[in-house]
């Protein structure tokens, strides 16, 4: 039961052209426009491309997890798909495992498709690919507890609004484009909890620095993971 949901809505994931233009297109043209533009200035060793990548990496995890899937099970909830589904034998824990195995399998495309780009723009990663793994999974299921959650609670309109709203406001202050260096020491330690920052940073330590397992960027992700997940389980309706 789990498999066959799990495809079913990777299908209808892949059908869905707006959605595939948050989640491929936008974290593209990003990295291909600011690798080659000399606008935020970045830190670290190596290219610019070298700071960019991982940080896109991480946007792209929250545009598939986050933003994309709470717009589409927003609106399916609105179109009464899961309250059709509320009344098939599939258990609540199974529709939302399902949803995040769909995710999962979306962004080793989009982690595929980023990393031939930025290695044709001069990308040299570095450090253990475990860790790169452990933080991209981790990542995936916080950004899908709380897509999931909100998208089983408020409303499609204001799920749609909140979502776009969160997306733009994490790419700005996440640490994925501008380094949270550059914030001030009271703002920077408050985003530096959030899950997006501690994907972005956690990634951009292994994969530029070639540092080893970031554990304090897990652990971050992991408490959203779980609060999260947890909460949506809870609390998500099926209409």
């Amino acid at each position: 039961m789990l498999l066959a949901q799990t495809a079913f809505e990777t299908r209808m994931l892949l059908r869905n052209g707006e959605q595939l233009l948050l989640t491929v297109v936008i974290p593209t043209v990003l990295l291909v426009l600011f690798s080659a533009v000399d606008v935020v200035a970045v830190e670290g060793p190596g290219k610019r491309v070298d700071f960019l990548a991982p940080g896109l990496l991480a946007l792209a995890v929250m545009s598939t997890a986050f933003t994309g899937q709470a717009i589409a099970t927003g609106f399916e909830r609105r179109y009464g798909v899961l309250k059709r589904l509320g009344a098939s034998p599939l258990p609540r824990w199974t529709l939302l495992t399902a949803k995040t195995g769909c995710v999962l399998v979306t962004e080793v495309l989009q982690v595929a498709l980023l990393s031939v780009i930025a290695l044709a723009l001069g990308w040299s990663p570095h450090g253990n690919p475990l860790a790169v793994a452990a933080l991209l999974v981790l990542g995936t299921a916080a950004f899908s507890g709380l897509g999931l959650l909100m998208a089983g609670t408020l409303r499609a309109e204001a799920t749609l609004a909140a979502a776009n709203l969160v997306f733009i406001l994490l790419l700005l202050a996440g640490g994925v484009i501008v380094p949270l260096g550059k914030f001030p020491g009271a703002v920077r330690s408050v985003l530096e909890l959030l899950p997006i920052s501690a994907l972005s940073d956690g990634l951009r330590s292994v994969l530029q620095q070639g540092a080893g397992v970031p554990w304090s960027d897990l652990g971050v992700l992991g408490a959203w993971a779980v609060l999260g997940l947890a909460a949506a389980a809870r609390f998500f309706r099926w209409e």
